[in-house]
């Protein structure tokens, strides 16, 4: 499920979440609903494609993906992982929940 945030007004940040509750990808801010709400349908239509998935490792060790329009925009990233494997089963889970969640405002 996405769920669509109003932050500060007129900003809006979404994120996805797993069956379990978990957040799986998080949005950045938009300025309004309607942008937000576009990037969610990006994210709906680009998450099934392995090839739209930037797999990254942070400075610290930890593994994180992106996840990019096919404009090379970013459209939503990752928790930290402490293994490649747990990066790989969120990948995974985003290619599961994405393409039909439902949207749900908080």
């Amino acid at each position: 499920m996405f769920e669509l945030k109003n932050k500060e007004g007129s900003s809006f940040h979404f994120t996805l979440k797993a069956k379990n509750g978990q957040v799986i990808l998080s949005s950045e801010v938009y300025n309004s609903k309607s942008a937000a709400e576009n990037g969610i349908a990006s994210i709906q239509k680009n998450a099934s494609d392995d090839a739209r998935y930037e797999r990254k490792t942070a400075k610290n060790g930890k593994f994180y993906f992106n996840l990019k329009a096919s404009n090379g925009q970013i459209i939503g990233s990752s928790q930290m992982y402490s293994s490649e494997s747990g990066m790989e089963n969120g990948i995974n889970s985003v290619k599961e929940n994405a393409p039909g969640a439902d949207t749900k405002e908080a």
